[in-house]
């Protein structure tokens, strides 16, 4: 089994920032994409960012371009989300996602427990 910790969520001004971290850790032979997804009240869950196997390709949502940052650690089995600029609409229950395999299943996707973020004066 594979399990995500995330860590980093919590209540911050507009304009403001915060880093969002999530590590893997179980029977893990090897990961593959690693993303964040958020999910707003009312409304569906939809991609950020993500990130390739070797970090050699980010993608992000229109919405964040410009402001979030997808990185991970290869080495840590840990992905990160650098966001500043925060804005109200970037509220939301952050959500890590890797696709990974161990040593008794193929590649599958996996959720962590998600992280609040909260942006509000």
């Amino acid at each position: 089994q594979v399990q995500l910790v995330e860590s980093g969520g919590g209540l911050v001004q507009p304009g403001g920032s915060l880093r969002l971290s999530c590590a893997a850790s179980g029977s893990i032979s090897s990961i593959n994409a690693m993303s964040w997804y958020r999910q707003a009240p009312g409304k569906q869950r939809e991609l950020v960012a993500q990130i390739t196997s070797d970090g050699s390709v980010t993608n992000y949502a229109d919405s964040v371009k410009g402001r979030f940052t997808i990185s991970r650690d290869n080495a840590k089995r840990a992905v990160y989300l650098q966001m500043n600029s925060l804005k109200s609409e970037d509220t939301a229950v952050y959500y890590c996602n890797v696709v990974a395999r161990t040593s008794s299943t193929i590649f599958r996707n996996y959720w962590g427990q998600g992280t609040q973020v909260t942006v509000s004066s």
